[in-house]
This record gives C-alpha cells, sequence and structure tokens, in this order.
C-alpha cells in the first residue's frame, strides 16, 4: 500500500472516528438532560389518550378519545392528501403557463412570464396569508355563495361540489351533501399548488426549449401542426429533461405543506406540536415529523426515478 493511499484511510478513519464522537456526546448528553429533568424517553406515549380534537381530518373518524398514535396518522392523511393533490394541482398549471410563455400570442406569453415571475419571489408563507385572506374575507357567505359552476359554491365557509350521488344543497346557514373543502385546506392547496406550478413553469419550458429547431422542422415537415408537432415529436422528447427536477419541485411542495401550522390545518407538523406541548416528547415528535417526511420523500423520489427510466432515451 503506498503512502497515499494509507494517508486517505487514515483521514477517513479520523472523520468517522470523530463522527462517533460527537454523537456519543450528544446522545449522553441529551439523556443526562432527560434525567435531570425527570423527562421519560420512548413511544409508549402514542398509546395514551391524546384529550384533544382536530378541526379536519381526510378520511379517518378520530376523537379526543383515541390515542396520540391514531392523531398522528390523522397528521399524516392530512398531509398526503393536500400533498398528493398539489401535485396533480401544480403539474396541470405550471404545465400550461410554462408552455404560455412559449406562445407565439405576445399578451399570453407576458402574462404567463409576470405570474412567473411575481410568484416566485414573493414568500410562501404570504401568500398563503393572501389565499387566507381571500377565501374567508372575500368570498360571500353561503347564502349569496358564487357558483362559477354548476353545482360548485364558492363561500367563505369552504368550497362545496357535487359527488356522484350526493350533491351540496344549501340549509339553513351552510351547504349539506356533496363534498367540502375547509377554508384551511383550500388555502393550503391554492397557496402551494399555486407556488410550485411557477417553478414547474420554468422547468417545462426549459425542457421544450432544450430540444433542437430541427425536430420542429421535421415535424412541420411531415405536415404536423405546431400543437401536434408539441404533443407527439418535442414534448416526448421534453421529458428526459423535465422529469428528474420535476421530482425536487414535488418534494418542494410536500414539505412546504408543513407552512399549513400557520394558518390553521390539521397536518402532520401541527398536530405533532400539539402532542410534543401536551407530553413533553419533543425528541420523539420531532424524530416522526423527521422519518415521515424522510419517507414520503423517499417514495416520491423513486416513482420519480421508475419514471424517469421509462421515459429517458436508452
Amino acid at each position: 500500500m503506498d503512502s497515499r493511499k494509507a494517508r486517505r484511510i487514515a483521514y477517513q478513519a479520523a472523520a468517522v472516528a470523530v463522527a462517533v464522537l460527537c454523537a456519543g456526546y450528544l446522545i449522553h448528553n441529551t439523556v443526562a438532560n432527560l434525567e435531570d429533568r425527570h423527562i421519560a424517553s420512548g413511544f409508549s406515549f402514542l398509546a395514551r389518550e391524546a384529550g384533544f380534537e382536530i378541526g379536519e381530518s381526510a378520511f379517518l373518524r378520530y376523537s379526543a378519545a383515541d390515542s396520540y398514535s391514531r392523531a398522528l396518522v390523522v397528521g399524516v392523511v392530512n398531509t398526503l392528501t393536500v400533498s398528493l393533490i398539489g401535485i396533480v394541482t401544480a403539474t396541470a398549471l405550471g404545465s400550461a403557463v410554462g408552455l404560455f410563455r412559449l406562445s407565439k400570442n405576445f399578451l399570453l406569453r407576458t402574462l404567463a412570464g409576470g405570474y412567473v415571475e411575481f410568484i416566485r419571489n414573493s414568500p410562501l408563507l404570504v401568500q398563503l396569508f393572501f389565499w387566507y385572506a381571500v377565501i374567508t374575507e372575500v368570498l360571500p357567505h353561503p347564502r349569496a355563495a358564487l357558483e362559477p359552476l354548476p353545482g360548485w359554491f364558492l363561500t367563505n365557509r369552504g368550497i362545496f361540489f357535487p359527488v356522484p350521488g350526493s350533491a351540496p344543497v344549501l340549509e339553513g346557514f351552510n351547504f349539506t351533501g356533496g363534498m367540502a373543502l375547509s377554508p384551511e385546506f383550500a388555502t393550503l392547496l391554492v397557496g402551494v399548488s399555486v407556488y410550485t406550478a411557477a417553478f414547474i413553469a420554468e422547468i417545462v419550458r426549459a425542457g421544450v426549449l432544450a430540444i433542437g429547431r430541427s425536430q420542429w422542422d421535421a415535424a412541420h415537415a411531415l405536415g404536423l401542426t405546431r400543437r401536434q408537432a408539441l404533443r407527439h415529436v418535442v414534448l416526448p422528447q421534453a421529458l428526459r429533461v423535465i422529469v428528474p427536477p420535476m421530482a425536487g419541485q414535488y418534494l418542494n411542495l410536500t414539505k412546504n405543506s408543513s407552512l399549513a401550522v400557520a394558518i390553521g390545518y390539521p397536518d402532520l407538523v401541527s398536530i405533532a406540536n400539539t402532542t410534543i406541548n401536551q407530553t413533553g416528547q419533543a425528541i420523539e415528535g420531532i424524530t416522526l415529523i423527521m422519518a415521515v417526511y424522510l419517507t414520503i420523500s423517499l417514495s416520491i423520489s423513486a416513482l420519480m426515478n421508475w419514471y424517469n427510466a421509462r421515459v429517458a432515451r436508452r
């Protein structure tokens, strides 16, 4: 073994030793502080009764008599619900805006560019406050609800729309039947979708521009219109460029959903914070938050890598 390789191994061993020592010190210091403050450690608290209500649960029934673990599961489901719907809406909106930026129509191109620049250069938290004010203060009360589509009603108490077998009907001071999106859920969904769509728009625009002019010319030579050339020739090739950075935006959208705590939507972070305040299990609570977001992020990355392998040129 030459001296250069030996030095590299020695440096790596020293770095590992320092990392282990630091981790050991942090763990020992944490355990000692918990003992001094008589704070129990571990996850046994998850089986105890939560004792607090959750204002909104997407698909699970929940009451204050349920355990902390069920409360946290409700938070995970709420986070996944808004993240998955947000990914779909942000992708649709961002793709449309990205193509509008390439339009030959000056007005459409300018409006799309203004949207991208304004949204990307203002904080998401401020945008969430704006959308929350629009929904709760600007939209009318249920008796004067806006109806942009048949059976769809926009009010300051939420968005109501029909589902198979049930349609919203005004009874008293609110709507019953159909499906409703609470102001908090609607705010978070609109906020993260509009914000992420501005970044997706630039990804889509860059992907289309990455395809050489010769591909357009070849498509036109075959008699395809601009729209047909975009759909059948350019976009399939552009996906190789679009998909990898798109995965990063999906991860950002999922993590940005944690700002729900600012507008009162009971996502994982909000419910975990309540749990930490009641139990004092801060380390365990934060560990659970990190583990859930890590699992979601790795799942999204794996799915996008699988899809990218399908569309990549072999």
